[in-house]
């Protein structure tokens, strides 16, 4: 046998065997196929595909199967979704969904270019990456370092960088989805109820005179704000004012003397209320 007519030999048996393999695959495929719910398929429709992971699940597929199949997920936690896709789950698994308040995006800083710089950075521009020099090049190392990776990891376009070198939130855009905090390495972006009245814009637990020489307006963590709020909502923890948005809203309260008072305007009214204020099921 010639060495062209050995090669073709060899060509054909590994068609002939890859053939057999083929027909084996598709005689088990068909065998121990199981058709997938239809109702799998109406639920992911209606998801917004955003991808984002809110709900727990790795993305829309994921949480329609989820939801369908297991009685004990709820139709309620698609974030991006809100009341309305809540229902039409819920509707379509036979569920019940409950309805909690929409919460959205909240920068933890003020800091932005009022931050003093102590140090600079040229590498990758990234907040991670940032962050493993030293921390960063702000002198407050628990503000935002500035880089946008909030802003690149956003699936609904909810995020830009302003022009004082900090993230703004469009909360018309905003989900609540949680993107944006999973990813921020310095911890700056939470997610606030919608009816929040007020919020720290701050969360550096530096000492006062070291907070105000790193930021001029960084919580100093003076107590005026405490001892100037008749309901208690306000507390001093770790060098750092906390407001209870519960207790804060149902007060009702209209002086809001803690804004008044705070020195270095660390507290303000929140964000997330400027634009939105409905209620949502999630």
């Amino acid at each position: 046998m010639t060495t062209a007519e050995t090669s073709v030999a060899i060509i054909l048996v590994l068609v002939g065997v890859g053939a057999f393999f083929g027909i084996v695959l598709a005689l088990a495929d068909k065998k121990f196929y199981m058709q997938q719910n239809p109702l799998i398929d109406e639920v992911e429709d209606i998801l917004p595909k955003g991808q984002c992971g809110a709900c727990g699940f790795a993305g829309c597929a994921k949480y329609a199967e989820a939801v369908v199949e297991n009685p004990d997920v709820p139709p309620n936690l698609c974030v991006p979704g809100k009341a309305a896709v809540a229902a039409k789950v819920a509707e379509l698994t036979g569920k019940s969904a409950g309805a909690v308040e929409e919460r959205k995006a909240h920068v933890l800083c003020q800091g932005g270019c009022n931050a003093k710089q102590a140090a600079r950075y040229e590498g990758i521009h990234d907040c991670a990456a940032a962050k493993l020099a030293a921390g960063g090049p702000k002198a407050c190392k628990y503000g935002c370092l500035g880089y946008g990776s909030c802003v690149a990891a956003c699936p609904f376009d909810a995020l830009h960088m302003g022009p004082n070198g900090l993230p703004e939130v469009d909360t018309y855009a905003c989900t609540g989805c949680g993107k944006c905090q999973e990813t921020c390495p310095q911890g700056v972006m939470t997610l606030l109820p919608v009816s929040a009245p007020v919020a720290v814009h701050c969360q550096s637990h530096a000492k006062g005179p070291a907070a105000k020489k790193a930021c001029p307006n960084a919580c100093l963590g003076c107590g005026l704000c405490m001892r100037n709020c008749p309901h208690g909502a306000i507390k001093i923890q770790n060098f750092l004012a906390v407001v209870d948005p519960a207790v804060c809203k149902a007060s009702g309260c209209t002086e809001a003397t803690c804004l008044a008072k705070c020195p270095t305007g660390a507290i303000r009214e929140a964000v997330a209320t400027e634009k939105s204020t409905d209620a949502v099921a999630s």
